[in-house]
């Protein structure tokens, strides 16, 4: 994990972002989460290291990663949205519609449908999106 935070830094020190503890700690909390978070669940995570820290520190600092092409923003339709860090490969999201929990995985003949896309109408496709709407395990535990 600490090699995926190195490489982020120096993706960010190549593109003039100057790396603040606050800034370095918001990076470090984005590659080691699973849980896609909230700008929100990131600064309540981190405040008891940086009381001096603000939400609006944390969505100024999503903004720089988001605009070096380090961190993702999902929308879903809700009122926040949640931020993955894991773009170094082509996945997908399972999301939860009672917790709203994110979970990854990988198909990769979405790829393939890519190709088709040009092939068939001509685009130059600059991407997907694919979201995958159920229960995950844990709700449906819960219902038990």
């Amino acid at each position: 994990m600490a090699q995926r935070v190195e490489k982020a830094v120096e993706i960010l020190k190549h593109t003039g972002v100057r790396m603040t503890p606050q800034r370095h700690a918001i990076l470090a909390y984005l590659l080691e989460t699973m849980s896609h978070p909230t700008a929100d669940e990131i600064y309540k995570a981190l405040e008891g290291k940086f009381p001096n820290m603000s939400v609006a520190t944390v969505y100024n600092n999503l903004r720089v990663f988001k605009e070096a092409g380090l961190v993702r923003e999902l929308t879903y339709g809700d009122a926040s949205s949640r931020f993955d860090a894991n773009i170094s490969e082509d996945h997908y999201h399972a999301i939860c519609s009672e917790c709203g929990a994110v979970h990854d995985f990988h198909f990769p003949a979405l790829t393939e449908a890519e190709k088709e896309a040009e092939k068939a109408v001509g685009f130059k496709v600059t991407g997907h999106r694919m979201e995958v709407y159920g229960i995950c395990e844990a709700c449906q535990k819960k219902a038990h």
